[in-house]
């Protein structure tokens, strides 16, 4: 019987062990699972996003994803203002993000679960509109110049004054366009005249405002969405635009070119957040984790073009990429972060609404 009871109490000593070993690995992803959303809700800028990299994550975590897009930043700080639509990702550029944190439209992250984000570059992190990443992690970086068709603009534009000087215009009149972004054009008009482009200067924003007044008759169109397909057909010579997208004319048409203008120009880091109001903010994480893994974020750089913030996925994207317009970063020019300019912010508004409207 002794020999028994000894069997019988070995068993038990084996079968607790191993339920505490193999337990909680058992138990954590069934756990886990629970508590991830069926739908995930994403507002994100058009085609910034690989749809392969969506249908991944939609099939190792059974959420689907249901996106929707905006053009401009203002857009998304507007719907976030007026209730967030039930978003549980957006993707803010540095600036708003200040703007959104002040105005407690962000949740706070949980970084316990984004640990990828130990795969960023320390230059991209901790800055300035969000000190502790508190708020946001990085996702994809790039900067603002001029995109030219070489054969039919001849020499490369080295300044803003290809865009503003109406005599530099006069020969591609009706064949220019520019962002459809307020801080972006008026930015870039403040650059052109030696000034800050993050000025909350009365006098120095009325002076940009008169220099996009004079351009707008050579303007055809002010295009945040579809210059790069307007630049590669030739139906533009000139376009203002960002390094990714130019990178995709480039892609479509040899003949495109990239500068980014002596006087300066801007660099922006659009971000990964979660809406204050999301009612998903686990199951949000987890999909911000699985964008910043090396393979994915150089998957998405591969297909869409913009420069990642993630160093680890440097290898795996491809070398024409790294040596293009998306990671161009010209010595001895200086690149301007766009600031949350506080109550200027409507003044640039009215100057962007009254440019727009003549």
């Amino acid at each position: 019987m002794k020999k028994y009871a000894i069997i019988g109490v070995l068993v038990i000593v084996i079968g607790v062990a191993l339920w505490l070993y193999l337990g909680p690995k058992i138990l954590a992803p069934i756990s886990e699972s629970s508590r991830l959303a069926k739908e995930l809700h994403l507002f994100i800028w058009e085609e910034y996003l690989d749809p392969q990299v969506k249908a991944d994550f939609e099939k190792e975590f059974d959420v689907k994803i249901i996106e929707d897009n905006y053009g401009s930043n203002e857009e998304l700080l507007a719907k976030l203002q007026a209730g967030g639509s039930g978003y549980d990702v957006i993707v803010p550029s540095d600036y708003t993000v200040r703007m959104m944190s002040r105005q407690n439209l962000l949740a706070e992250l949980n970084l316990k679960n984004i640990p990828n984000l130990t795969h960023i570059g320390e230059k991209f992190k901790n800055l300035e509109f969000d000190p502790k990443n508190q708020y946001s992690v990085p996702y994809m970086w790039g900067t603002t110049g001029i995109g030219y068709n070489k054969k039919t603009v001849g020499e490369a534009p080295t300044s803003w004054a290809s865009l503003f000087d109406p005599a530099k215009l006069e020969p591609y009149k009706g064949r220019l366009s520019m962002l459809n972004d307020a801080r972006e054009c008026i930015g870039a008009a403040l650059l052109y005249l030696g000034f800050s482009p993050n000025t909350t200067d009365s006098a120095q924003l009325e002076a940009a405002k008169q220099v996009l007044l004079k351009q707008k008759e050579y303007v055809a169109k002010f295009d945040s969405e579809s210059f790069e397909d307007s630049l590669a057909s030739n139906e533009m010579f000139l376009a203002q635009g960002w390094s990714g997208e130019i990178t995709i004319a480039q892609g479509a048409n040899a003949d495109i070119g990239f500068v980014i203008p002596q006087e300066g120009s801007l660099i922006f880091l659009d971000n990964l957040a979660i809406p204050k109001s999301s009612k998903n903010q686990y199951t949000a994480e987890i999909f911000i984790n699985y964008l910043l893994k090396p393979e994915v974020s150089a998957k998405i750089v591969n297909t869409r073009l913009y420069a990642s913030p993630n160093e680890t996925a440097r290898t795996l994207i491809k070398p024409d990429i790294l040596n293009g317009p998306s990671y161009t970063m010209p010595a001895g020019v200086r690149l301007y972060w766009l600031e949350d300019v506080g109550s200027a912010a409507d003044l640039y508004e009215k100057i962007w609404l009254e440019v727009k409207g003549q």
